[in-house]
């Protein structure tokens, strides 16, 4: 199959890795699998994103956010959401203060330290999430549908490779 005819929709969208397989020879297969990799993420997060703010008049930060929390019961302080979600701590303070307002997470100080904040899901907060923690599953899934089981499978464990690769060359100072 022609692989410019899977990446062009009816509105003549066209990507970048569309056009690097215009002129194959110029670009080395790494540089084209990136790019794939690439598309796809941009994509699938595309659709994310809209049916978030469609749906549940959300954002993808803000899910992300929620997401961490719900997977802390006791909640969890600024910094350490900061580099779960690797972001700076200024843009959590941000999601914090408008997820605050709409009753999703509460504030508390740390009593062992007063310049601490620990934030955690409501009751509110958390059976909010859950209603977008599962449309998001359904989501995902009808955006993998046309993969068969086996073969994402195949590339899931391709994809450790990969991470373990780009890890390795990180850590050579590359």
């Amino acid at each position: 199959m022609d692989e410019r005819k899977e990446t062009t929709n009816a509105t003549g969208w066209v990507d970048g890795e569309t056009k690097v397989l215009e002129a194959p020879g110029d670009h080395g297969a790494e540089l084209r699998l990136w790019l794939r990799l690439l598309t796809c993420s941009t994509l699938i997060e595309t659709e994310v994103r809209r049916r978030l703010r469609e749906e549940f008049d959300s954002t993808l930060p803000r899910f992300d956010l929620m997401a961490q929390l719900e997977r802390a019961s006791e909640g969890m302080v600024l910094g350490e959401v900061s580099k779960r979600m690797m972001v700076s701590p200024g843009n959590i303070t941000v999601l914090v203060e408008r997820l605050a307002e709409s009753g999703h997470i509460s504030r508390t100080t740390s009593p062992t330290d007063r310049r601490v904040q620990i934030i955690a899901l409501t009751p509110f907060g958390r059976a909010e999430f859950e209603k977008m923690a599962s449309a998001h599953a359904d989501w995902i899934a009808d955006l993998f549908g046309g993969l068969a089981p086996k073969d994402g499978a195949v590339l899931l464990d391709e994809l450790a490779k990969l991470k373990r690769s780009i890890v390795a060359s990180l850590g050579k100072g590359s």
